[in-house]
């Protein structure tokens, strides 16, 4: 970084902290640290700056070009204090998953990474949903619906560091029994029942007869009767939720209406009462909110799959690299939609996830790369400059700013390409595009 990029920027800091001590709120408006963040840059003037401006437009469009992944999902990844970096994810949740971010932070100076999580409405608007304080390293959330969220990653201005994050999923209940076993759940929700004239509302757990079947969590006893289906039942209301839960076919009913039930006490026991006298004990649960039933295998699934381990080298972070053969690539994990990333195509390393880089490409698109199609950026060949005054730009694009003539006759290093440039390195240290003749 230049002496001169250096000044400026200590300018552009000093401004922010005097806005961070100054700047006026609105104190009726809860926000989160993100929105916080902006507002000061606005308060100090800096959104009008370049360096302000980018990063407010880099926080857009890290919403709308979020990489496509598939939980459980680990990465390790480092911001650049002289780059507008961050990191996005797009991902799948059914109702009544639980999901946790957990984000960890390693610099030599403290700094701070703004971590929110959002859900895009049909109208292509995004709300945000949730986010963690600016020093805080977890967020977790219940889904509120099936459907795509979105999670956002952001440092503050200046500030560099390596991250790791880990993202999961589980279920936002306990399970209804005190012996967990996932191999009990042998009738899933939707399934055919009556040759077909009706759709199974719900899951059901087998285990012995009269095995007590308990709260999976803290709530209100709302119902205690019994049906022809269900045989003898348990409705109960966890507190704070807008869904009723269904325990069936119980031998035993131990609760009364309007009793208060902590996560873990007794409802019932288990039996084969209603229209399942003919089969072995089990318990039908089912989830129950204002449009009917749901499915509520996500509630309660004891399944939880592993976070995969990280096989990159990590020392590649924030190194420039080029591929060694052409692969392909994907802003989507499994890689969906490939492209065809060239050989000798010159990539910076984000991120590594399992054995995959996700990199950022000169034009400052983003993707997965597997690991093994980089190496390290060194001298592919040289070449002699044959063009008089042939300038070396900072940028793959001939509109680009020069950093230095080149003189005729002298000779560069390429290093690797992009589209139709050549990246090069000088006897004297500096590193620039030229055209590919």
């Amino acid at each position: 970084m230049s002496l001169r990029w250096r000044n400026v920027l200590l300018v552009c800091t000093c401004a922010l902290v005097a806005a961070c001590k100054s700047g006026p709120f609105n104190l009726l408006r809860p926000s989160s640290p993100h929105q916080q963040y902006e507002r000061k840059l606005v308060n100090a003037g800096l959104n009008q700056s370049a360096m302000g401006s980018g990063w407010v437009s880099k926080a857009n469009n890290l919403l709308k070009n979020a990489s496509g992944i598939k939980i459980p999902y680990k990465e390790t990844g480092y911001f650049a204090a002289d780059k507008f970096d961050g990191a996005s994810f797009k991902f799948r949740l059914e109702r009544g998953q639980m999901f946790t971010a957990k984000l960890t932070k390693q610099s030599v100076n403290s700094f701070s990474i703004y971590m929110d999580i959002w859900e895009q409405n049909d109208d292509g608007e995004f709300k945000l949903l949730a986010f963690a304080d600016s020093i805080g390293s977890n967020l977790q959330i219940e889904a509120k619906r099936s459907g795509d969220y979105l999670l956002r990653l952001q440092p503050e201005l200046l500030a560099s560091g390596s991250y790791t994050l880990e993202l999961t999923i589980g279920p936002s209940l306990a399970y209804p029994l005190k012996a967990v076993n996932r191999k009990q759940i042998q009738s899933f929700f939707g399934v055919g029942r009556d040759n077909n004239s009706r759709r199974h509302e719900g899951i059901d757990i087998f285990s012995a007869f009269r095995t007590p079947v308990i709260a999976v969590s803290e709530g209100t006893v709302t119902g205690v009767n019994e049906n022809n289906l269900g045989g003898k039942v348990v409705w109960f209301r966890p507190k704070g939720k807008d869904y009723t839960l269904y325990y069936a076919h119980l031998d035993e009913q131990l609760v009364t209406p309007g009793q208060e039930v902590m996560i873990g006490d007794t409802l019932g026991l288990m039996g084969n009462t209603g229209n399942a006298k003919t089969t072995p004990p089990h318990l039908h649960f089912g989830v129950y909110t204002s449009g009917g039933a749901i499915d509520p295998l996500p509630f309660i699934d004891p399944l939880i799959t592993p976070i995969p381990t990280i096989d990159g080298d990590i020392a590649k972070l924030n190194t420039t690299m080029r591929a060694s053969k052409s692969a392909e690539i994907s802003d989507q994990l499994p890689l969906q939609q490939t492209e065809t990333l060239k050989q000798n195509t010159i990539a910076r390393v984000l991120a590594v996830t399992s054995n995959y880089y996700k990199i950022e490409l000169p034009n400052g698109k983003s993707a997965y790369v597997p690991n093994k199609s980089l190496v390290d950026a060194k001298t592919i060949k040289t070449l002699k400059i044959t063009t008089n005054s042939q300038s070396l730009l900072d940028y793959p694009d001939v509109n680009a700013g020069i950093k230095t003539s080149l003189a005729i006759g002298k000779t560069v290093n390429v290093i690797g390409d992009f589209e139709d440039f050549q990246l090069v390195s000088t006897t004297d240290g500096k590193v620039g595009w030229i055209p590919l003749k």
